[in-house]
């Protein structure tokens, strides 16, 4: 079996991780996709599982600082929509406070390997986000006129994830948070990695977050070096070891 292939990290509950990848629509296991030495979702998994046992040990998450610590952690988080049928947007992890429903988007080799183009259904048109999501409504129309807005910044999957958040948020009474984490390789399949591409991607990251700031959907990003230099010293050896297979290579 594939799950059988897969070498975790040390201390990563093995069996908790598979279960979440198994229930997740992404079908990363049966495909192989965990196993390619680009796989994104390796690393966020990798990450966040080290955490499921102990949550409270999670380093604060980009803008999260004074409302820590976490009470729970999921890995493939479903964010349903107001409405039963069709798809719904899942995160990478789902952190949990008291007052606090944070969101995970982790992206590793995406930003550079395809151009973007943006989709929306015409089930995001239903009225059922009031003022608080205006926004990331802004934001989506803007990527409908213009669908090739951004090139490295899949925005139109943020703004799902953002109306998921805001739907469970509402219905669990908590604070909604969307946390987008990268990764910054140095190559692609042998090509170098320009670091102009590098500040596009951050140029157009501090653009969408401009757009949705006042949203009721919170939104912080930053590369996983930056948050993983923030770590303490009881979580220093998971840190090395998440740089050391999935950062220092890249």
């Amino acid at each position: 079996m594939v799950g059988e292939l897969i070498e975790f990290l040390p201390g990563v509950p093995a069996e908790q991780c598979l279960t979440a990848l198994r229930a997740a629509p992404g079908n990363e296991l049966e495909s192989g996709k965990f196993l390619s030495p680009q796989s994104s979702s390796a690393l966020a998994v990798n990450c966040f599982g080290w955490f499921l046992d102990r949550p409270n040990h999670l380093p604060p998450l980009p803008g999260l600082g004074g409302i820590w610590p976490p009470i729970s952690i999921r890995l493939e988080a479903e964010m349903r929509f107001p409405w039963p049928g069709g798809k719904h947007p899942w995160l990478d992890a789902a952190i949990e406070t008291r007052d606090v429903l944070a969101g995970v988007e982790s992206k590793r080799f995406e930003p550079f390997r395809d151009k973007k183009v943006a989709k929306f259904a015409k089930t995001y048109d239903r009225p059922v986000w009031d003022g608080g999501m205006a926004s990331y409504r802004e934001m989506l129309d803007r990527l409908r006129e213009k669908p090739k807005l951004y090139r490295y910044l899949d925005a139109a999957q943020l703004v799902k994830h953002a109306l998921g958040l805001a739907t469970q948020s509402r219905r669990q009474n908590k604070r909604a948070v969307l946390v987008y984490l990268f990764a910054e390789p140095h190559a692609l399949d042998g090509r170098p990695i320009s670091p102009t591409h590098h500040d596009a991607h951050r140029d157009e990251i501090a653009d969408f977050s401009d757009t949705v700031g006042d949203s009721e959907v919170e939104f912080h990003a930053a590369s996983y070096g930056e948050w993983l230099e923030t770590w303490p010293a009881d979580c220093a050896e998971h840190a090395l070891a998440v740089q050391g297979r999935y950062l220092s290579r890249d």
